[in-house]
């Protein structure tokens, strides 16, 4: 059960990834092109996170299954925290940026907005997986086989125990 819970999250993250990266690259592309200043460093943040979360879940799903000695339970808790924390900081940032504008309407205001959303709910979305992985890395490491990666470390067809005869 926790690993499909763990694969629609995914997907959502995926998903939301690419929302949040054409929303920001919407409203960069407006600053850089309609006005007289750069984009805001609010979104360009949430751009670089979008990137981020893209190559994150790449190698959270394809690494276990593809390369699994590439994989440490730290490494995939450290992934899934950073993302948590990446878009904590993104959707707080960008919402007090327009917290202070002095008008915010029309199309691009409203991608704003909406990066704000979505950057929300990927931090939500990091924060439901990061506590798997800690959950999984805390009862003593990470599951691969649950994720399609490595299997147990016994030889193939061999057993696992061997009761000794006696005399």
């Amino acid at each position: 059960m926790p690993s499909m819970v763990i694969l629609g999250l995914r997907a959502v993250q995926l998903l939301f990834g690419f929302i949040v990266l054409g929303l920001s690259a919407y409203v960069a592309h407006w600053y850089n092109a309609d006005t007289l200043t750069a984009s805001p460093s609010q979104i360009d943040w949430l751009l670089f996170c979008s990137l981020f979360t893209i190559l994150s879940v790449v190698y959270l799903e394809v690494a276990p299954r593809a390369m699994p000695k590439i994989v440490h339970p730290m490494a995939v808790v450290a992934v899934e925290l950073l993302n948590a924390l990446f878009y904590f900081a993104g959707f707080i940032a960008l919402s007090v940026f327009i917290s202070k504008l002095l008008f915010c309407r029309g199309s691009v205001c409203g991608s704003a907005r909406a990066d704000v959303a979505f950057g929300a709910m990927e931090f939500l979305a990091w924060t439901g997986t990061a506590v798997f992985s800690v959950r999984d890395a805390m009862k003593g490491g990470f599951n691969l086989r649950r994720r399609g990666g490595a299997s147990s470390s016994a030889p193939v067809g061999g057993s696992q125990m061997k009761e000794a005869q006696l005399p």
